[in-house]
């Protein structure tokens, strides 16, 4: 894996770093749609996005053209055959990458979790969420979005824009990222 990330000056977002935002992690995604609204959130707020097989869709070129998905080229989304040879490609020099899992069978809030730039935001497929095994593997690291009592889940492609704008929003507060006054990322 190159070190340069989706925002780099050859073709990215133009946020002038190496490494993105927040790696966002799809685990066996179903849906080419969301999959595409998630690569627009990743463009616009400087995140990589990882495809964890088996995939519900096509990704070539020809697909992602048909799709009219002109920024699929300038994403760079990667595909991985598990879950982890995935966190092995995002992890730097030997230290563990910082996971958080989105589940709605969490009873920690996302505005509970603290994120840091290189978090990896990992979401599961659209019709069942999670693997078990994944969820007790990161028991501290599970989240969730408050929800009306009664509701089942948020859309994934809303899920993931809301758990990037929360970190953002965090960073921000921090100082660890600008906001200029053209609302732009710096």
């Amino acid at each position: 894996m190159s070190d340069r990330g989706p925002n780099d000056s050859d073709g990215g977002v133009g946020l002038g770093v190496v490494a993105p935002l927040f790696h966002v992690i799809l685990h066996e995604p179903e849906i080419p749609n969301n999959t595409g609204n998630i690569g627009r959130t990743c463009i616009a707020a400087g995140c990589a996005l990882h495809l964890v097989r088996p995939l519900g869709f096509d990704t070539s070129e020809k697909a992602c053209r048909r799709a009219g998905l002109d920024y699929w080229p300038r994403l760079k989304p990667r595909e991985h055959d598990s879950f982890d040879e995935c966190l092995r490609a995002i992890e730097p020099a030997g230290a563990p990458a910082r996971v958080w899992l989105f589940t709605t069978k969490a009873s920690r809030s996302v505005y509970d979790a603290e994120f840091h730039k290189g978090d990896a935001l990992v979401f599961g497929k659209e019709t069942r969420g999670l693997p078990d095994e994944l969820l007790r593997r990161f028991p501290e690291r599970c989240v969730g979005f408050p929800m009306a009592p009664g509701e089942r889940s948020l859309n994934l492609a809303t899920a993931v824009c809301a758990a990037v704008y929360e970190g953002i929003r965090q960073l921000a507060r921090r100082g660890e990222v600008m906001i200029d006054g053209q609302n732009r990322l710096r």
